[in-house]
């Protein structure tokens, strides 16, 4: 391509038009034409940016592969430019830039940068702005990705932790309308056989004794048995049908239960006695334990509710650092279950509130808590603790787990940077936790040997930062 040529197509660029004509001049002086074909690489994750890339014509793209799949973060067409920018501290992409058509590229070299920074006031003015609109796109595409990862954990670990009470809900509901029926009957049929107020009296002391709350042991399938079986035996010995035997093992009624109601009735209305009982304090505790099943859903509810800030304006407000490490422990109950850690959490009596955002703030806790529960074994232990600490709030993330090699610690929260597998993590993570706390005016801190990994945010109490001290 002639001198003319190229002066004429970057003359024409899109991105650097309106630059003085000294300052193209300069750019043709100090650059070289290249052209890339259909899959080749431009720059590959492994680097090195060798500099600043004027894309003329063509369609070049970066993947990165995440936790929902490989993804096209950025893309160039003739008239962006991309690669080395001035002041940029850029090594090496996250992923590899790839031309997905035949391409041609003006590449200034950035050991030509610094002179370009001196020479070409306007042309670096343009580039800086391009640099933050890049550094922004690529950080709102990955805090959006990492909040639809968030999400799907929330809405699985969600669907884990209703499964039981819903299950719960929908087989004592069953079962209810029957007992209801049959208590129902049972009644009728007790209330015509006029028993005398001392017989209605030792039925009633029988059926408030199976509904008193009382720690019972957990029975296998054969101790049921057994005493379903124990019951049956004494139903028969008294002449009674051994039909309610099951109910009456259910609802936890003793054999000295039974001998007591066997003295205070007669034979005849022993069975209406036992069948008005068995399904009264059966349709009683199903309604108990619907009443159970419903408040841990309404629960669970409440907590991704605290956790998301669903319901909160997208300005800071005074935050309640203890529930929303309570909320975010619940939501995570699930994978902490399933990998056999325990979770404890140790907040300060009376803390006082901080001032942020609180959905950035519990989304810290969860990227934070999520990590911990990653990096500890079976059997591992994550320790919490929020305290008051001068004007701050002080929150440790603390796990046993193997620890971060000294090698590595210093850039954990650099972005892209991650030791998890591929697929298993953008490494973003940590990068958008370090972003969300400076965003809430607030301070990370990493320390870890083998044994213990400790990390410490301190987020600002609101009655400092209302008082105008911002430490």
């Amino acid at each position: 391509m002639s001198a003319e040529t190229l002066f004429e197509r970057l003359s024409a660029h899109r991105a650097i038009s309106t630059v003085p004509v000294r300052e193209i001049e300069w750019v043709a002086a100090h650059g070289h034409t290249h052209s890339l074909s259909t899959g080749q690489v431009l720059t590959p994750k492994s680097g090195p940016v060798i500099g600043l890339h004027i894309v003329l014509s063509g369609f070049l793209t970066i993947h990165v592969e995440g936790p929902t799949g490989r993804r096209k973060v950025m893309e160039w067409r003739g008239g962006d430019v991309t690669g080395m920018m001035p002041y940029s501290r850029i090594v090496a992409p996250p992923a590899d830039v790839i031309a997905e058509e035949p391409s041609e590229l003006f590449t200034v070299l950035r050991e030509d940068l610094p002179e370009m920074i001196r020479e070409c006031h306007e042309l670096t003015a343009i580039l800086v702005h391009l640099m933050l609109d890049r550094a922004r796109t690529f950080t709102s595409s990955f805090l959006q990705d990492e909040k639809m990862v968030s999400l799907g954990k929330l809405a699985a670990g969600l669907a884990h932790e209703l499964n039981n009470p819903s299950a719960a809900l929908m087989r004592s509901a069953a079962f209810l309308e029957t007992r209801i029926g049959q208590a129902d009957s049972a009644a009728r049929a007790l209330g015509a056989s006029s028993l005398s107020s001392e017989s209605l009296a030792a039925i009633e002391a029988v059926q408030q004794s199976c509904l008193a709350p009382r720690i019972q042991p957990v029975q296998s399938p054969l101790e049921q048995e057994d005493r379903e079986r124990a019951i049956a035996v004494w139903l028969k010995a008294h002449g009674v049908s051994v039909a309610v035997a099951e109910s009456l093992a259910e609802i936890g009624v003793t054999l000295g239960a039974l001998d007591r109601l066997a003295q205070a009735v007669d034979a005849k209305s022993l069975e209406l006695a036992l069948r008005w009982i068995a399904a009264d304090s059966s349709a009683r505790r199903l309604t108990l334990e619907i009443q159970q099943a419903a408040t841990r859903v309404y629960d669970l509810v409440a907590a991704v509710k605290g956790f998301t800030q669903m319901d909160r304006a997208a300005v800071p407000q005074r935050v309640n650092i203890s529930a929303g490490l309570s909320d975010t422990v619940v939501v995570l109950a699930s994978k902490a279950r399933e990998r056999g850690v325990s979770v404890s959490l140790k907040a300060e009596p009376d803390l006082p509130a901080a001032l942020g955002f609180a959905g950035d703030i519990n989304q810290i806790w969860a990227n934070l808590i999520d990590n911990a529960l990653d990096a500890v074994g079976e059997n591992g232990h994550v320790e919490l603790s929020a305290v008051r600490e001068g004007k701050f709030i002080v929150v440790r993330v603390i796990d046993d787990g193997k620890g971060i090699p000294n090698d590595i610690v210093n850039r954990i929260f650099d972005p892209f940077f991650t030791t998890k597998p591929v697929s298993k993590g953008t490494g973003l993570g940590l990068d958008i936790v370090r972003r969300l706390v400076q965003r809430n005016n607030g301070q990370i801190e990493v320390e870890s040997r083998p044994g213990r990994t400790e990390f410490r945010v301190c987020i600002p109490m609101a009655e400092s930062v209302i008082a105008g001290v911002r430490t």
